[in-house]
């Protein structure tokens, strides 16, 4: 057997350096004890003696220094090359216990958050927009033939069936495109329209204790000017009062009223007053009517068709 190379340590005393390496780091609190110092390694090589000496082994000085630089500079430790991804999932195998309840518990969160979003967001809008779909493709276009059919019915007058027509294919238009409010607004004309048709009334002065029968005004464009108003309202055969589209010439405001001023010439004005003057009431009162069938109004008195809503 050949002899070791001049100034190679021997392999019995690197067994035991390997020996004193193993016995550190098997000694982990000695380690964490005696390598806190500054004088460590003297305190470390001591321990190490009385380990050793008392499993009745002697162990050179230079024999504790070698185990000891070696375990420092890591000369023994075994670190695994190119099994880098089989030696991690061995781990998260051995460890699966832990981390799978981990796991689970966070995919359990998910799954609540996501249930709690699906039906507190997601499912009312796909609700709602399943609603606005039905009502344009369907609900819309037979409301707007149903009141198109209504008008139609109601009137025999060109104008008027022109408007309706007008009316339903705008309505229809709008709600190929998609666009809600536009078909529902056009759906609300035709039906208001039907009802002003079906409407029937009479227009009667204001024949009331306290309350005024006619007005002047002085328009705000000519102060030299004044413009007359006798103060009317609908009825229905009962005496009821109905309510009417009117639209004030001095504001462009059009308000649905049972009573407004509406415009007359100075003459008719001083009648009515004089009428009212004489005996505390007017004797003719009605002066005007609206058939079912028309939009329009008969009057008995001149009027320009001009009202007010506020006197």
């Amino acid at each position: 057997m050949p002899e070791p190379a001049a100034g190679a340590p021997a392999l019995d005393e690197t067994m035991l350096a390997m020996d004193v390496v193993d016995t550190i780091r098997h000694a982990d609190r000695l380690v964490e004890r005696e390598l806190a110092g500054t004088d460590r390694q003297a305190r470390l090589r001591e321990r190490l003696r009385e380990i050793y000496k008392s499993q009745g082994i002697e162990v050179a000085d230079h024999v504790l220094d070698a185990g000891i630089a070696a375990l420092e500079e890591q000369r023994f430790a075994y670190t695994p090359k190119g099994e880098g991804w089989r030696r991690s999932l061995a781990q998260a195998w051995a460890t699966r216990g832990r981390w799978v309840r981990f796991a689970l518990a966070g995919l359990g969160g998910i799954v609540v958050l996501w249930g709690v979003y699906h039906f507190t967001v997601v499912a009312p809008r796909q609700r709602e927009a399943a609603a606005i779909t039905r009502e344009l493709q369907q609900d819309l276009p037979r409301a707007l033939r149903a009141e198109h059919d209504r008008v139609l019915a109601g009137t025999q007058e060109a104008a008027v069936r022109a408007d309706a027509a007008r009316l339903l294919a705008e309505g229809e238009a709008a709600a190929r495109a998609g666009n809600l409010a536009e078909a529902r607004a056009r759906r609300t004309a035709l039906a208001d329209l039907a009802a002003r048709l079906a409407a029937a009334y009479s227009v009667r002065i204001v024949n009331r204790p306290g309350e005024p029968s006619a007005v002047w005004r002085v328009p705000a464009a000519n102060p030299r000017a004044r413009n007359y108003y006798l103060i009317v309202e609908a009825v229905d055969r009962d005496g009821r009062p109905v309510e009417v589209p009117v639209t004030s010439e001095e504001d462009g405001r059009t308000a649905r009223v049972s009573r407004w001023g509406l415009r007359v010439p100075e003459a008719e004005f001083e009648r009515v007053r004089r009428d009212k003057l004489a005996d505390g009431i007017v004797d003719q009162p009605v002066i005007g009517q609206k058939a079912a069938g028309s939009l329009a109004t008969t009057w008995t008195v001149q009027t320009t068709g001009g009202a007010i809503l506020s006197w």
